[in-house]
């Protein structure tokens, strides 16, 4: 691969900028990506919380787990969840407890399936060593400029 700049240049380059743009990026294709199997990253958030689940969730524990994704917030999370529910892959009783159908689990695994393409893809001449060293890095990023950030 060609970089942009040699690495003395890399160095004075601002992380903002390059946190940011590979954000963008990995966000644009993940989305583009599972639009064109017609859902959205949202919907795959909920029907993957729920097909994962060792334990029923209810809709408050699977809302309050993902509103903060990517600034998602509760309203668009909870219209997200509705989708799923109108579409069949997922149930809901008169307790909030959601349950995956037969339809939502085919779904589950054709989604799931493409996001596994996806994580080859990202990940493609990138060792585990490095992956590691750049979430810490990261991490490290968001802790020294007192940030706040967790992923399940």
């Amino acid at each position: 691969m060609e970089y942009t700049h040699s690495d003395a240049e890399l160095i004075e380059q601002p992380i903002g900028y390059w946190s940011w743009a590979a954000c963008k990026a990995v966000i644009d294709r993940t989305r583009a990506a599972l639009a064109g199997i017609g859902t959205t990253q949202p919907q795959w958030w909920a029907l993957a919380q729920v097909a994962r689940a060792d334990t029923v969730k209810t809709r408050e524990e699977v809302s309050r787990l993902l509103r903060n994704y990517l600034d998602t917030g509760p309203e668009t999370m909870e219209s997200e969840i509705d989708t799923t529910i109108a579409r069949g892959w997922i149930t809901e009783d008169t307790e909030g407890r959601l349950g995956i159908t037969p339809e939502g689990r085919a779904f589950y695994d054709k989604a799931a399936a493409l996001q596994a393409e996806l994580r080859t893809e990202r990940h493609a001449g990138i060792s585990d060593e490095e992956y590691l060293t750049t979430l810490k890095v990261l991490q490290r990023f968001i802790h020294n400029t007192g940030g706040r950030a967790w992923h399940h």
